[in-house]
């Protein structure tokens, strides 16, 4: 079962080159990801009966380009599969209505694997044999090559530092996802990105990102940043030294 969700993009979307932000994408990617799962009887308000919650783990992003202020987009999404304590959910991204008179049609797709979590023993559960999980599944395969491997960063090119707060907490008690991609945007926008915008170019990219331990409020990260002319990773850490996302965005 495939749905499909609209999404004007208004100022408060874009960035100063009046392109949509890439976290605000991002959000409206899980806002689509949690209304549909809402209407399939398998969202956030039927998980916190159990004391449960989604958790998003991995996502996966190609885009031929970012909308701008005044488009139109929809986000189309559907649940691959949902097996072995791991949700596979797919979203299409298609250009509605162009306030540049760009050609409409699809510009992006995106793939993401969720996890639900006991928030009381903050732990991962595998509850895809609940009544609620039935018939969701749609199984469409949405082929993506797989993510390059994100190394640790050991020579930075530029580094950062964020105290989480009060804005950056989400429904679940920690961090919301869109602010670690945020966090690294605000240290280093990716060159080759504003570079291809000076000289008029549209720059395809993909962006791996992987979620590897919540963070807290008034915890101080650590982002660090390694770029070159056709990719950046990106690296955060916590106080002790571990690492709470990676993401790397590349052109393609």
């Amino acid at each position: 079962m495939k749905q499909s969700y609209i999404y004007p993009i208004h100022y408060q979307d874009v960035d100063a080159d009046r392109y949509l932000r890439l976290y605000t994408l991002e959000n409206h990617i899980l806002t689509t990801a949690g209304l549909s799962a809402d209407e399939l009887g398998c969202g956030i308000h039927q998980l916190l009966g159990y004391n449960y919650t989604w958790v998003l783990a991995h996502l996966n992003m190609e885009l031929r380009y970012l909308p701008v202020h005044s488009d139109v987009i929809r986000i189309e999404t559907w649940i691959e599969s949902n097996s072995h304590c791991l949700s596979a959910r797919n979203f299409r991204i298609w250009l509605e209505q162009s306030s540049r008179g760009r050609e409409t049609g699809l510009i992006g797709e995106v793939k993401s694997v969720w996890t639900v979590l006991d928030l009381g023993k903050r732990e991962i559960v595998n509850a895809f044999e609940m009544p609620m999980f039935r018939d969701v599944v749609d199984g469409e395969v949405l082929t993506m090559p797989r993510a390059a491997r994100i190394t640790p960063i050991d020579t930075p090119t530029h580094e950062g530092t964020h105290t989480v707060v009060y804005s950056d907490m989400d429904y679940n008690g920690h961090c919301n996802s869109c602010k670690y991609l945020e966090m690294m945007l605000n240290t280093r926008f990716p060159e080759f990105i504003r570079k291809g915008r000076s000289e008029g170019e549209e720059t395809p990219i993909r962006v791996d990102i992987n979620y590897q331990k919540e963070v807290g409020l008034g915890e101080q990260m650590h982002i660090l940043c390694r770029e070159t002319e056709d990719d950046i990773m990106y690296q955060e850490k916590t106080e002790s030294g571990a690492t709470s996302c990676t993401c790397r965005i590349a052109k393609i």
